[in-house]
């Protein structure tokens, strides 16, 4: 297993819809694990991500995941520091470095570039890189699918204005 994790997908849409997709909740709540992002898009600013009205019936009451923002460039790059807090196997590890480049092709609609340095932290590293995925599990069943599948959610979403799984009824 890798330090750095690095995920890329092309998708047909701006810059500037990717950026929103990833940093306003009206968007991060219909992709990938669907919590409520809240940025302060700014240096030294904080991120969090809260449950949804589905985590809270699920157990899940406080923040999913926090950090730091490091650096911003919209609608080009974003870097932050991502700790997952749902589950207390990831309290002895460090946060993580998570950068998200988007950039605009002459080709193929925009590049969206996510690198997460997951160095001492071998729980989220397994996590985010897709190895714990069940691919057997219905709508809301399963969280291992990383990286890869929160991206290609994200491109299905952007590109076709439904989730690439339908919600859990």
């Amino acid at each position: 297993m890798t330090d750095t994790q690095v995920y890329r997908v092309y998708i047909k849409a701006t810059p500037e819809k990717i950026w929103d997709a990833i940093t306003k909740p009206e968007w991060s709540r219909k992709y990938g694990y669907t919590g409520l992002v809240d940025f302060d898009l700014r240096p030294g600013g904080k991120h969090a991500t809260h449950p949804t009205p589905e985590y809270v019936e699920a157990g899940f009451t406080n923040d999913l995941v926090d950090g730091e923002v490091l650096e911003v460039d919209p609608p080009r790059k974003l870097v932050i520091t991502w700790k997952l807090l749902m589950d207390p196997s990831f309290d002895k590890e460090p946060y993580t470095k998570l950068t998200y480049e988007i950039e605009e092709t002459k080709t193929a609609g925009t590049r969206l570039t996510v690198t997460h340095d997951v160095t001492d932290a071998p729980t989220t590293a397994a996590l985010v890189n897709g190895s714990q995925e069940d691919i057997n599990a219905g709508p809301g069943e399963n969280a291992g699918g990383g990286w890869a599948w929160i991206l290609s959610d994200l491109k299905t979403l952007l590109e076709t204005d439904e989730p690439l799984v339908p919600a859990a009824s």
